[in-house]
């Protein structure tokens, strides 16, 4: 299937509980894994703002993630520090691999990148049964279930809206 990114809908905000949400407040996400009806895998065109992250410093129990970078600089944050990334860069985070990572736009101009793992999808479930991600950072734990991601602090009590 053909698809033309100008024609799939952006996607803004973020799941996570409130406090959290101002990190991503800059990112802008269009779906084109779901644009094209594929079911295994999911596929991000995103663009983030000048100070603006992909996500909180997470990684994955279940999830394999990829992110190619197509335009302006980005930072990488991972547990061994930081690197900055140029355009036709990627970068891998293998499932189960306890390196928590996301990217920080520190530059003056928008970064566009695509991003690819199970659960990039309109509904926000995982694709893949029992993942659960880590947010070595913050209190913040995230547990897939078939209604999306369930946020609990880490103590295991659940965020409320």
């Amino acid at each position: 299937m053909i698809i033309d990114p100008k024609n799939v809908p952006e996607i803004t905000g973020s799941k996570y509980p409130q406090q959290f949400q101002s990190a991503v407040a800059g990112r802008v996400k269009k779906r084109l894994g779901d644009a094209a009806g594929l079911q295994n895998f999911g596929v991000n065109l995103v663009r983030l703002a000048p100070g603006s992250c992909s996500a909180l410093r997470h990684w994955h129990t279940r999830q394999d993630e990829l992110i190619y970078v197509l335009e302006g600089e980005v930072t990488l944050i991972t547990n061994s520090g930081e690197q900055v990334l140029q355009p036709a860069i990627a970068a891998g985070f293998p499932a189960g691999d306890a390196d928590g990572h996301h990217l920080v736009n520190r530059s003056n101009a928008d970064v566009v990148y695509l991003e690819i793992g199970d659960s990039l999808r309109d509904s926000f479930a995982s694709r893949t049964p029992g993942d659960s991600a880590e947010y070595p950072d913050d209190d913040l734990m995230a547990k897939a279930s078939d209604n999306g991601w369930i946020f609990t602090h880490k103590n295991g009590d659940i965020y409320e809206a």
